[in-house]
């Protein structure tokens, strides 16, 4: 279960926004569908963007077999993996306490490579069931050797913390009295209409994308 670590987990500026719960921090991961992890290789450090899937306290991961990443991961090198919702834009009266509304995630630890092919195939489902749930109910599924021929690591969780900001501008009493808008401009992210790939079966071009639950 994530738990503070003084050393590498605490979160010192603004400690009232910060959490350790595993119930806060599951919740901002599974309404992220990209992560940046993070590892240093030779003294360089990297922070690779990539599509995850959370699996009880384990963060799914695949990619190219020949990867750089993946395997680096899976030699057992440590990892910060982190994950960040921008939900608003925050204009105080004054540009210096402008801000913004936020879920953060910042996780430590180390992966294992999944090489059993029932494991992967589990693997890869709840990958494509956390980017468009109901889709593996429709399109055809990976082969074994398209499975083979894929990397999967299992990212397990060992400390984690939440960092969330919510709320309007905290302007200085003096900066509430100017004739300045102030306020939050809220920022969404959503799913827009479908596009039919330029190949698809006219016949095709309705039918919905994914299942509904």
């Amino acid at each position: 279960m994530p738990r503070q670590q003084p050393d590498r987990n605490r979160i010192n500026r603004h400690k009232e926004r910060g959490h350790y719960d595993t119930e806060t921090i599951h919740a901002i991961l599974d309404q992220a569908k990209i992560c940046h992890v993070g590892f240093n290789m030779d003294g360089q450090p990297f922070v690779i963007p990539m599509a995850f899937a959370r699996q009880g306290n384990s963060l799914l991961l695949h990619g190219a077999p020949n990867s750089r990443l993946l395997g680096q991961l899976a030699s057992g090198f440590p990892v910060c993996v982190t994950i960040t919702h921008l939900d608003g834009l925050v204009l105080a009266r004054s540009t210096f306490h402008h801000s913004m509304n936020f879920r953060s995630v910042v996780a430590f630890g180390t992966a294992r490579p999944v090489n059993d092919l029932e494991e992967k195939h589990a693997a890869l489902i709840a990958l494509t069931e956390h980017l468009t749930p109901g889709r593996t109910t429709l399109a055809r599924a990976a082969t074994d050797q398209e499975v083979m021929a894929t990397a999967v690591v299992r990212f397990e969780i060992e400390e984690a913390s939440a960092k969330v900001r919510r709320g309007p501008p905290l302007d200085s009493p003096k900066d509430r009295q100017l004739d300045v808008w102030a306020g939050v401009i809220p920022i969404h992210s959503v799913e827009g209409e479908p596009i039919p790939a330029p190949d698809l079966k006219p016949e095709l071009c309705t039918q919905e994308p994914v299942k509904p639950a």
